[in-house]
């Protein structure tokens, strides 16, 4: 009988969209797989012929709160942990509660660190991460950059204070919800249990002190279908002119005066440019899109810029072409260090006052499209997906 897999993928669409395929990964060697993931993505989920069930706490709703946006103004990781609580505390108790449901009958848990939800489950579970959080001597945690100067045992030191600050400031929710739901008491969870890195080596080497039990798989890449097709307006965009640059921050959001600095620097530096936004804009050298699959679109680009989230680094190293990142919070500053490092994009731009400067860079540089066409050469032969799998099996 086959084994019921329980994905749990509280977040974004760059947060659900590697669950995705990781579970169509599974489904295809003959595993029953249902995802957790907010309503906004049932589509996704069982389009991709996935069980799903909800997870009421909607990320959109996170964000747009007071304490969602006081929690991602600023780039303090401190405050950053710290604004963790005020912005999931209101919705925490109903996501451990759809997770508790949603998760019955399952045979294996796959679920983020947040809270260490699979841990507290009577099943097998695994840890999913999307960036680098098993403590290691040869860098600092990714949102604690500082911490590198301090030497091999401070850079270790970091993972574990970024994760005994998080698992003090949810434990109030934590347990509660262990003694009313579960009836056990509260529990510590333990760092034992398999981890599967959806991140490639050839981005982030895999550090010589990592256990055993954490497996560095490549990415977890969920493409477009052969029969996707873009709508004329974009068909035609791409047609009348040179290559142009990809401009979009995802789930990030993006305000009417963002926009027009973009537009501006794009005119100023003489660039054709799509923008990843809803709002409806289109001109001879500017054009809107919405929801055009990144595998599809970004090798069409003569680069992309983008807030540096995992999945859209990723995807835009993958097309080969150079990435500028204009980082927010959380773990984007560390992704955009390391497109830098890789050679295939500039130093992050936190100021997007300097941005016309930035693309002028980012385009006019023969060496960062040499460096991306080097990473994607090396990430397109890996299979993230078949990889997670056999460790699964």
């Amino acid at each position: 009988m086959s084994r019921l897999v329980v994905v749990i993928a509280p977040g974004s669409r760059g947060d659900v969209q590697p669950c995705v395929a990781l579970g169509r990964g599974l489904a295809a060697g003959g595993d029953r797989v249902r995802v957790l993931a907010a309503s906004a993505f049932e589509a996704l989920v069982t389009s991709n012929g996935l069980g799903f069930a909800p997870l009421s706490a909607d990320p959109g709703e996170v964000l747009d709160s007071e304490a969602g946006r006081a929690w991602t103004a600023g780039r303090n990781p401190i405050t950053f942990v710290t604004g963790l609580r005020k912005a999931v505390t209101p919705v925490l108790e109903r996501l451990l509660a759809d997770v508790h449901t949603g998760a019955r009958g399952a045979d294996l848990v796959l679920a983020p660190t947040l809270g260490f939800l699979g841990s507290h489950l009577d099943v097998p579970n695994v840890e999913l991460h999307y960036q680098p959080s098993i403590p290691t001597r040869a860098f600092p945690h990714p949102l604690l950059p500082w911490a590198g100067k301090l030497g091999p045992w401070g850079r270790q030191l970091s993972f574990k204070a970024v994760d005994e600050l998080a698992w003090q400031l949810l434990r109030p929710e934590i347990d509660r919800w262990r003694a009313d739901t579960l009836g056990r008491p509260g529990k510590r969870p333990r760092r034992d249990s398999p981890v599967l890195c959806g991140f490639s080596d050839a981005v982030v080497p895999r550090p010589p002190d990592w256990p055993a039990r954490v497996h560095v798989t490549g990415y977890w890449f969920l493409d477009a279908g052969p029969g996707w097709r873009p709508d004329p307006r974009l068909r035609d965009f791409l047609a009348a002119g040179p290559p142009p640059v990809y401009v979009g921050f995802g789930s990030m959001r993006t305000s009417d005066e963002t926009l027009a600095v973009v537009r501006g620097a794009l005119k100023k530096a003489g660039l054709r440019g799509l923008l990843g936004t809803g709002t409806d804009l289109a001109d001879d050298d500017v054009l809107a899109v919405a929801d055009v699959p990144h595998d599809w679109l970004f090798p069409r680009t003569a680069a992309v810029v983008h807030h540096g989230g995992a999945g859209t680094t990723a995807a835009g190293l993958r097309a080969g072409v150079p990435t500028l990142v204009c980082p927010v919070f959380s773990d984007q500053p560390y992704w955009g260090d390391r497109v830098f490092r890789l050679g295939a994009g500039p130093r992050p731009l936190g100021d997007l006052t300097g941005l016309t400067a930035k693309l002028e860079e980012l385009t006019g540089n023969p060496l960062y499209r040499r460096g991306a066409q080097y990473v994607g050469a090396r990430l397109r032969r890996e299979n993230g997906v078949a990889h997670a799998c056999s460790v699964l099996a």
